[in-house]
């Protein structure tokens, strides 16, 4: 059923609470924070983008076809992958027509999501939209956003500036020579910054297909032997130091457990052995990613780099799906998780030294105020990671700060991530995160649990300084 009104826009207490008193505490804690610079400490927005510069081919590569958010909603309502370019590189225009068709004629399947909530901040407030989307508005709108995207104003570099980003972190393989980021510091024209996370998931899983070719050709970009177990723990020491060379302040790993049960030296080259030989087992492959785990947490004390952990997702859901159009396309489904007795070994070595950072996220809000708030509230390295992936909602950023405050405070927490690869949409997400605080803490403020003093510096906080800190930017 098509909404009654046409027009799209953009409420100014769109988010904020609805109750007058609390709204109007809300409305000037946001606008305390909302043109503070974005800080972007975990993402997935290739820097090759903002070396090349180039324009955006068309709508659909910059809201549809690189953002699994969408994808996967269309797919469950009917509409073939291929239909929305997933996997298919640059579309011809007819191609892209249809794949911006798809999301406007689909446009109530969004309604409560923060899907929805993003794409009408970017359509209205980056593109100046008016039309609601819908199959009859499908073209009008594309050919309004394709007119936008020839302007040199929303090239990459100027979208850049115009967003206030003041640090922008991207996802990159060990391997990974990190030529972009290399071009973007030379570059004389470019006075942003962006680093890379070193994510060496691959690595660290010895039952992969692909895992002893992957390590042998880390070995050979590090320019160190990996036949057996020491060099392959060089190897990894010495890709850490390049990407800290490049600007990394922390890792990535994800993984379906976060257990970090270590292994004697003896053993874990035992079973590095026999994985090489393509002998490994089920069971001593997860011992081995368990004992790198915590492995990756001695060499954060070492580097200096944060440790993030965005673990308890089951990856390719769907085989048929991941085989035909690779990872990352909607098909990753979040499972239970358990962090109290998972991270006790490694924190038990390394919970209290004094350079280590260890940031957990998690899509299984049940742990928060159970397990990952008292953790965070007794280690002075553990950080609670905000609500990411499917987290990042409002409803559930609002259950995340009354389970997690309580007990761990807001200090205790690690500022917003976007979590996205989709460019448009950075703004939109770290919004709706300086909107929904703000609405906390007006509670607080009503219930004279702070004051609106207080609150605003709590606010400014929880938008730049407390990521800042937490990822050492």
């Amino acid at each position: 059923m098509r909404p009654a009104n046409s027009l799209l826009g953009l409420h100014p207490d769109r988010l904020l609470p609805a109750e007058p008193d609390h709204r109007a505490v809300a409305r000037r804690l946001y606008e305390q924070v909302a043109e503070l610079p974005l800080v972007c400490p975990h993402g997935h927005v290739e820097p090759r983008l903002l070396v090349d510069n180039e324009r955006f081919v068309d709508p659909a590569s910059l809201f549809v076809t690189p953002d699994h958010y969408v994808t996967r909603l269309l797919h469950a309502d009917g509409v073939a992958l291929e239909e929305l370019g997933v996997g298919q590189g640059p579309l011809p225009e007819a191609a892209a027509r249809g794949a911006w068709r798809r999301l406007c004629e689909r446009w109530d399947i969004f309604a409560g999501t923060p899907v929805r909530f993003w794409l009408e901040a970017e359509l209205a407030g980056i593109f100046e939209v008016a039309l609601r989307p819908s199959a009859e508005t499908a073209d009008a709108i594309f050919d309004q956003v394709a007119e936008r995207l020839a302007d040199d104003a929303f090239r990459p570099r100027a979208l850049y500036e115009r967003f206030r980003i003041s640090v922008l972190a991207t996802t990159a393989d060990p391997c990974d020579d990190l030529a972009a980021h290399a071009a973007l510091a030379a570059d004389p024209s470019w006075s942003g910054r962006v680093i890379p996370n070193f994510r060496p998931d691959r690595y660290l899983e010895p039952q992969r297909p692909d895992w002893a070719a992957s390590t042998r050709r880390l070995g050979e970009v590090a320019e160190v032997d990996t036949g057996d177990y020491p060099g392959y723990l060089a190897a990894l020491e010495n890709r850490r130091r390049f990407f800290v060379e490049h600007g990394a302040t922390s890792t990535d790993h994800s993984h379906p457990d976060a257990r970090t049960d270590p292994l004697s030296d003896g053993e874990a080259s035992r079973i590095y052995r026999s994985a090489l030989a393509g002998e490994v087992t089920g069971p001593e492959a997860t011992a081995f990613r368990r004992h790198m785990l915590s492995e990756m947490a001695r060499m954060s004390c070492e580097d200096g780099l944060v440790m993030s952990l965005h673990c308890g997702v089951r990856r390719d859901h769907h085989s048929a799906t991941a085989t035909r159009f690779g990872t990352d396309v909607g098909a990753d489904i979040p499972i239970r998780i358990e962090f109290t007795d998972a991270l006790r070994p490694l924190l038990e070595r390394f919970g209290t030294h004094p350079d280590f950072h260890l940031v957990v996220f998690t899509v299984d809000e049940t742990v928060w105020s159970r397990e990952l708030a008292p953790l965070a509230g007794f280690y002075p390295s553990v950080f609670v990671g905000v609500p990411w992936w499917f987290l990042d909602a409002p409803d559930a950023i609002g259950r995340f700060r009354a389970a997690v405050t309580e007990t761990a405070g807001f200090t205790r927490t690690s500022g917003f991530v976007d979590d996205t690869r989709a460019f448009c949409s950075i703004p939109a997400r770290h919004d709706m995160a300086r909107r929904l605080d703000a609405g906390h803490l007006a509670r607080l403020v009503a219930e004279h649990r702070l004051d609106e003093t207080e609150a605003g510096a709590i606010a400014a906080n929880l938008a730049v300084g407390q990521p800042t800190r937490v990822f050492k930017l």
